[in-house]
């Protein structure tokens, strides 16, 4: 049975966000409200940070870190403790968040409204919810399948555009394989064309094959 080959399947590039489209992804919270502050503070840390959703649910206040070397502990795929480190904007709306929350080390980073832990399928719920509102202001969502692991796709294209490599993003996300993380180069084509500019492209000439005289002659001659 082992030497039977794998079915082959095929293979679809990720989905990720532009820059355009994640603005406006996280304008759609609703900020005047606890829950709606709560969802941008979740998805900026996604977005951000890259973390698959369950490590983003099990996130308590005792993991988060906003003073010096700011960052967020989790423990992902295989029991693999990681550190995944906040940018400045992203530490500035989780102090505000924390603000509202209860301050005890256990209790859970993005809570639910009777302050415990999130279900799985919640923030995928608001997610929709907020693409929803966020199409409005970009209609180029309207065309993609959003989820929250396109939040995780997101942070590695982010990264990917900026110049870091592909072992270090494997790092940050936490993939066991470097390997893994090939699959956004297959998805960046800005990256793909620059790599493109920055080599000797074969010449090409366009038009039908035009045979020389010398040829003809000797066709001619036989």
């Amino acid at each position: 049975m082992l030497a039977i080959p794998p079915k082959r399947a095929e293979k679809r590039t990720v989905t990720f966000l532009t820059p355009v489209e994640t603005q406006a992804l996280l304008d759609a919270p609703n900020r005047s409200t606890w829950a709606g502050r709560r969802d941008h503070a979740l998805l900026l840390t996604a977005v951000q940070t890259g973390l698959r959703i369950s490590e983003l649910l099990s996130l308590t206040h005792g993991d988060t870190q906003l003073d010096t070397g700011a960052h967020v502990r989790t423990v992902g795929k295989g029991r693999k403790e990681r550190f995944a480190p906040l940018s400045k904007p992203t530490v500035a709306v989780l102090r505000a968040w924390l603000r509202e929350t209860i301050v005890q080390p256990g209790s859970p980073l993005f809570p639910s409204r009777d302050g415990g832990t999130l279900t799985r399928d919640a923030p995928e719920r608001r997610l929709a919810q907020h693409v929803q509102t966020a199409q409005h202001a970009c209609g180029s969502l309207q065309s993609k399948r959003v989820t929250m692991h396109t939040m995780r796709h997101t942070a590695a294209m982010n990264l990917l555009a900026a110049g870091v490599d592909t072992s270090t993003i494997a790092l940050w996300l936490g993939h066991e394989r470097e390997r893994t993380t090939h699959i956004y180069l297959h998805a960046d084509l800005e990256l793909e064309q620059r790599t493109l500019d920055r080599i000797t492209p074969p010449e090409g000439r366009p038009g039908r094959y035009r045979a020389p005289d010398t040829l003809l002659a000797f066709l001619e001659g036989l």
